[in-house]
């Protein structure tokens, strides 16, 4: 049985989540399975996922959006954005496989699964509890201060770094397979983490210093334009480290394959949202979750990228809520 996952590409959760449902489908469902892993990206605009990635006997989606696509067997997400192509809902709520799975309210994907499948298939997911802790921790923005966040001591936010950054093809399944019986503190240490991270380190560094002096902070909305530094990611903490009263961080950037426009509400601050950003990301075919999302153009398209940019600024910078606040 060849089963292909198919997961949320350099996201920590997403990589987690794949660890996770390979395990449990061994122990629960087919121990002579064989798997294999590729990353799914939110490509510009709210394309359709390529019906080519099904490759498997079974094809798994773990914290990414859904498909039609009947050779998808199972899927586990907890995104907001998750249904984006005409008819996605319906025949989610049509499926009666029993191996389908969405709860927007989830604060990650990771601890997600391992619930649904303690409860629906009595699966013991506590030889991972330190991975599940840290996924809820990284993607539900749960840490005790931003300082932490942008720090980048612990093992899990290093493997952070590296998951969010690299181009490597090779890399993430890796990782993805020591998740499932190595601690992160030996995944963190060892070369496949720690030579990636040296510059990356660097890099973090030099995007603090660039925060520091782009970012403008005016009605609540910490905000700046990173377009022509070739910057399209960065640690998503770094304005709430520099400006802790902030409501809302917007920012635009570009990079060698996309432009990007990212949207986060401050997780120290929660009552001080008042507009949901997956909403307003869907609008320009982006998505997410209504605390934090994001939009994705074509690399030549930075003055759309802008543009946009731009008409959030506004709409954020407003006290007054977005009808479907969640």
């Amino acid at each position: 049985m060849r089963v292909q996952v198919l997961f949320h590409d350099n996201c920590f959760d997403g990589a987690a989540s794949a660890a996770v449902f390979t395990r449990f489908y061994r122990e629960r469902v087919r121990a002579d399975a064989t798997f294999s892993y590729r990353g799914l990206s939110h490509k510009p605009g709210a394309e359709g996922i390529d019906p080519a990635v099904f490759t498997g006997d079974e094809n798994v989606i773990v914290d990414f959006r859904y498909s039609q696509d009947a050779r998808l067997t199972w899927w586990f997400d907890h995104h907001a954005s998750a249904f984006q192509q005409p008819g996605d809902e319906p025949h989610f709520q049509r499926d009666t496989s029993g191996q389908k799975f969405h709860d927007a309210h989830r604060k990650s994907c990771t601890l997600y699964l391992a619930d649904v499948a303690r409860e629906r298939f009595g699966w013991d997911a506590s030889p991972l509890s330190d991975l599940l802790h840290w996924a809820e921790l990284i993607d539900g923005a749960q840490f005790p201060s931003p300082q932490m966040a942008v720090a980048l001591e612990e093992p899990a936010l290093r493997i952070m770094t590296v998951l969010e950054s690299t181009k490597d093809d090779t890399l993430i399944p890796e990782v993805i397979r020591r998740m499932q019986s190595e601690s992160l503190a030996d995944i963190a240490a060892s070369p496949l983490i720690a030579a990636p991270l040296e510059p990356l380190l660097f890099r973090h560094q030099r995007n603090i210093d660039l925060v520091r002096e782009k970012a403008r902070y005016e009605n609540g909305v910490v905000f700046f334009d990173l377009v022509d530094e070739g910057v399209d990611s960065l640690n998503k903490f770094i304005a709430y480290a520099l400006y802790p009263d902030a409501r809302y961080t917007l920012w635009v950037g570009r990079g060698a394959s996309r432009a990007k426009v990212s949207l986060g509400s401050n997780p120290w601050r929660p009552e001080t949202r008042k507009h949901d950003l997956a909403a307003i990301a869907g609008r320009y075919g982006g998505g997410g979750h209504p605390v934090v999302s994001a939009v994705s153009f074509k690399a030549d398209q930075s003055d759309k990228a802008r543009a946009a940019y731009q008409e959030i600024l506004a709409e954020l910078s407003t006290a007054g809520a977005l009808p479907h606040l969640m």
